[in-house]
This record gives structure tokens, C-alpha cells and sequence, in this order.
């Protein structure tokens, strides 16, 4: 039963009450109904896995993710993510929670993972990490790619949480699974096109208004394109290196 699971899915379902949020499911047929799947899922918002831990809950499904290190440091939800079966990635090591990952794959669970492993700035798909599909060939489970739009409106990098019932509409929807087959740079090749073009599609059916900051520019937004996305990810990280080398030193600089 996983009274925590269930209690975390009692609470996302009245947080989307709450907001009016009105979520829209297309696809969720393509998650396997038993068995284990990789579920490959666009990273464009701070909360973006909930909808994604909604639709596999609409076929009846639990999905576990894999989650950044550093939130263990935070109590309640480490709580969460030792009673949820949600495995931690440690950046500089992760090949822990990869061997999990393909533990839990071959014990027939569904694995959530950002392939591009960091929110996208531009809402466009960034780079893809090719864990995902190695996971996918290792534990011989199929990739089911998904996403989730309209929820970055909510909570994404660089603004403002939006809260209160602001009824935004979120759309998600599922890809038909791919096979576990070819090279993973073939099949990091498949996994990207089918999720540009499910994202493409979504994209345009979602009502956007020129000139809004959560748009993506080639669709009349004023989002940054991926290049000027790409420009602040790696002044960000710079940042970091520069506070975690002061740290270490004890200085500031």
C-alpha cells in the first residue's frame, strides 16, 4: 500500500484542486500496465514531476524518480524519499544510483529521469544525458518518452513562484514506448526526436500569448532562445565553482 506514497498522492491531487489547475492526460495508455519503463520527462519546472507522478497514477502506476543528493539534507524530504523508493544521485558519483535504477527496472518499476538532467531556460530540449538510455538497454525495459507543459508557469528558474488559484492549464501527455534496442547512441537519437515532436505539438495546441516570459521565443515568447539558455547555465555554474572554491578556502571571493 505505501501509506506514504498514498499520502503524497492525496496531497498532490488537493494542491491541484486547490489551484484550480486543470490537467490534461493524452497518452498515459502507453505506460505499460505491468513491467518495468524508463520514463524519459522534460525538465522545464521545480514541480514538473507531479504531473508526471499523476498520469502514471491515471494507469494505475507508481513511479519512482531519481532525485538530487543535496535533498537529503533537508529533513522532511529525505523522510520522503526514504519511505518513496526515490533514489538519490550523487553528481560527482552517480553510478550508485544508476545500479539501483536498473535494480528497480528489473523489479518491474518505472523510473522518472530528466534526460537533460537540469530545467531548460528556454522550455526548448536541451542536451540530453545518456543515462536514461543506458539504463533502458541494461535492464531491457522500453523508454516511454512524456511531457509535462504548462506547469512552469507555476515555478521555473529565474522567477517568481506564481501560487494561488490561477487555474493554469498543464498538459501531459505519453509517447508510444521505444524498444531497448540498437546502440544507446542510437536510441538516445529516437528518444530525442519522438520528444521534440511530442513537445513540438503540445507546444503549439497550448494557448500562448506573445511576449510571455514562459513562451519560447520561436513561438512569439520572450523566453530565452537555447543559445542565451545555454550562455546563463554555464554563467550559473561558474558561480557555483566560484562560492564551493571560496568555501573551501575560507575566503570570500
Amino acid at each position: 500500500m505505501e501509506p506514504v506514497f498514498r499520502s503524497l498522492e492525496i496531497a498532490a491531487e488537493l494542491a491541484v484542486r486547490a489551484t484550480g489547475t486543470r490537467i490534461t492526460f493524452r497518452g498515459v495508455e502507453n505506460l505499460p500496465a505491468t513491467g518495468g519503463a524508463v520514463v524519459a520527462i522534460n525538465h522545464t519546472s521545480y514541480v514538473d514531476f507531479l504531473p508526471a507522478a499523476l498520469a502514471a497514477k491515471e494507469r494505475g502506476r507508481r513511479m519512482r524518480f531519481m532525485i538530487k543528493a543535496e535533498m537529503q539534507q533537508v529533513k522532511p524530504v529525505n523522510f520522503l524519499i526514504r519511505h518513496t523508493r526515490t533514489i538519490p544521485v550523487h553528481r560527482e558519483a552517480g553510478a550508485g544510483a544508476y545500479a539501483l535504477a536498473v535494480q528497480s527496472l528489473r523489479h518491474g518499476e518505472l523510473v522518472g529521469v530528466y534526460p537533460e538532467a537540469t530545467i531548460s531556460r528556454s522550455f526548448e530540449l536541451k542536451g540530453f544525458k545518456t543515462g536514461a538510455v543506458r539504463m533502458a538497454l541494461e535492464a531491457d525495459v522500453p523508454i516511454v518518452p512524456l511531457i509535462v507543459w504548462g506547469v512552469h508557469r507555476i515555478w521555473t528558474k529565474d522567477h517568481p513562484r506564481t501560487l494561488g488559484r490561477k487555474k493554469f492549464p498543464v498538459t501531459v501527455e505519453l509517447g508510444p514506448p521505444i524498444a531497448p534496442a540498437g546502440t544507446v547512441e542510437q536510441l538516445d537519437a529516437r528518444l530525442r526526436t519522438s520528444m521534440t515532436d511530442l513537445l513540438d505539438r503540445v507546444q503549439r495546441e497550448y494557448p500562448a500569448p506573445p511576449g510571455e516570459y514562459w513562451v519560447p521565443r520561436r513561438l512569439g515568447g520572450s523566453a530565452p532562445t537555447p543559445e542565451e539558455a545555454k550562455r546563463l547555465d554555464e554563467a550559473e555554474l561558474a558561480e557555483r565553482a566560484r562560492k564551493r572554491a571560496g568555501k573551501s578556502t575560507g575566503k570570500h571571493i
